[in-house]
């Protein structure tokens, strides 16, 4: 159930009472941007948000929602892509993930498989779940399950992780339908990667939080005994590569100096280690982590810095806030650093940059 938003008089309690949209956020357990968009009619509030605010602001939920026939029907909510066509159901019923992003809601059909913890998974049955409780994360890091499962411990939200690589997953903040993209563009060679990205699908200003630095590199299959890069190079292999756009491509081209291209393509780094595991192909670039995972020998060639973008339009989110310093947070750190391939001694760094209208 949600309650109406044309006619909603939480801005004027709000000022009545004397509180900042920040401060009504924090006294009721929602995020500031949620607190803006309501006040705004642009996002339908749950029955707890609406029930939180009433209580915060000391007004019944019917004097802040007129329950009087509404003249113009809230937004509703909008498909990130289009579902799958074998679901067997209507478009409303469509298993999904929901999320507020920007003030607007948006649906993630649940066959994406992103990483949440726990999975609220809305499908034909009402759910309590509030979307302005889910921070949405587009990236490719191996153990983002571990910062999900972190994240709902330490604060009770919900982090939804979207499988993308770097640049599809800028594209999908861009787009208005991810708050955060994780980036590992940036290298000793290239140290300002993930800065340069960024300001190419951004037009305003934005933050980057490293995660880890992590090890990027040729996982090949053990029988081939191939110990050096020099002998990788020179050996007749079968490749599987990642999408244009991602990291570990990009890591792959300057291998080859973009002389060779892999065989088959894959999504994400346990993909291709999965498919060196299976026999399907001989090598490919991929994540430590993802070849530690699948018994594969691991040849590093480059440390990467992976970062989550953080558009300056959501920096002072709730959401984005807590998970920083659930990153921040000597607990979060030391699991990570247990893992093959990551250096957490950046973990947690922020810089701001801002953007040059082109």
């Amino acid at each position: 159930m949600t309650y109406p938003i044309s006619a909603n008089q939480v801005r004027k309690f709000r000022l009545l009472a004397g509180l900042t949209q920040q401060q009504l956020a924090e006294q009721s357990g929602i995020s500031r941007t949620a607190v803006t968009a309501i006040e705004g009619a642009k996002l339908v509030p749950s029955v707890a948000a609406a029930l939180a605010l009433s209580r915060t602001l000391g007004a019944s939920v019917e004097d802040l929602f007129d329950s009087s026939p509404i003249n113009m029907p809230p937004k509703r909510p909008v498909w990130a892509w289009q579902p799958p066509s074998f679901w067997q159901t209507s478009t409303d019923e469509t298993p999904h993930f929901l999320a507020e992003v920007g003030g607007e809601l948006i649906q993630y059909p649940a066959s994406a498989r992103p990483v949440t913890t726990p999975w609220p998974v809305i499908g034909t049955q009402e759910t309590n779940h509030d979307p302005s409780r889910t921070l949405v994360l587009a990236g490719c890091d191996p153990a983002a399950g571990l910062l999900a499962e972190k994240f709902a411990l330490d604060t009770g939200m919900h982090l939804l992780v979207i499988p993308r690589s770097s640049r599809a997953a800028l594209d999908l903040v861009a787009q208005g339908k991810a708050h955060l993209a994780g980036l590992h563009f940036s290298s000793p060679e290239t140290p300002d990667g993930n800065v340069q990205l960024a300001r190419e699908s951004l037009d305003k200003g934005f933050a980057l939080l490293r995660l880890a630095n992590w090890d990027e590199g040729v996982a090949v299959q053990p029988a081939a005994k191939l110990k050096t890069l020099v002998s990788i190079q020179k050996s007749r292999l079968t490749w599987v590569g990642r999408e244009q756009g991602s990291g570990a491509r990009r890591c792959f081209d300057q291998l080859f100096h973009g002389k060779k291209k892999p065989a088959h393509e894959v999504h994400n780094h346990r993909a291709v280690a999965e498919a060196i595991r299976s026999g399907f192909v001989n090598a490919g670039i991929c994540h430590k982590l993802a070849s530690a995972e699948a018994g594969l020998d691991f040849l590093p060639v480059q440390q990467e810095a992976y970062d989550l973008c953080i558009p300056e339009a959501y920096f002072d989110d709730d959401r984005v806030q807590c998970l920083i310093r659930v990153v921040q947070s000597t607990s979060y750190r030391k699991v990570m650093a247990q893992l093959p391939g990551y250096d957490t001694s950046e973990t947690g760094g922020i810089s701001h940059y801002m953007v040059t209208h082109r």
